[in-house]
């Protein structure tokens, strides 16, 4: 557990996310769905049966090649950041990296502090090599920041979104380590 000050001042607590956040945490989702189309899920789809999501976190906090962080102000969470990786032996050298910050906490420099802290912590591991991502092909603040890193654009998902009649293409971008 870490605190970290963001650009308006104000301290966040970083964690590991235990079993016993899954509800908040299915809670965050849903709302945090209806505030942006860069999701995979809207507002409200992000549905979880409660006792198999605790399963997955407590599963989750298991594996030494994947890790899911939140960030919280007080007891609120205000984002969640991921690496999960599969623990197949041909793939487990894989993570997938996702991040999900509330509206009112974007632009406050959370992303990039939640990214550096995922990097690390897979550098640690002695298992992940490469760290894998895809945003929407017009997410380009996030796609700004995920270059600065030292990610890399891999390829192109056409038409991979549908949200109200639209098609959206994906970037899939990776990281090796």
């Amino acid at each position: 557990m870490r605190n970290v000050i963001l650009k308006n001042n104000i301290e966040v607590t970083i964690r590991r996310a235990t079993k016993e956040d899954a509800q908040n945490m299915i809670d965050f989702y849903n709302v945090v769905g209806g505030e942006t189309d860069f999701l995979s899920f809207g507002a409200n789809e992000f549905k979880r049966d409660l006792q198999e999501y605790e399963d997955y976190i407590a599963a989750t906090s298991k594996e030494p090649n994947s890790i899911i962080l939140l960030a919280l102000i007080d007891s609120e969470i205000i984002s969640i950041a991921t690496i999960n990786s599969s623990q197949k032996e041909r793939t487990k050298h894989i993570g997938t990296l996702g991040i999900v910050i509330s509206k009112t906490y974007t632009g406050l420099g959370l992303g990039k502090i939640l990214m550096i802290d995922l990097i690390d912590r897979a550098k640690q591991n002695g298992i992940t090599k490469k760290i894998s991502l895809v945003t929407r092909e017009d997410n380009i603040r996030a796609i700004d920041l995920y270059k600065k890193l030292g990610f890399e654009v891999e390829g192109l998902m056409k038409k991979d979104n549908l949200i109200e009649g639209k098609y959206y293409n994906t970037v899939m971008m990776g990281l090796f380590i």
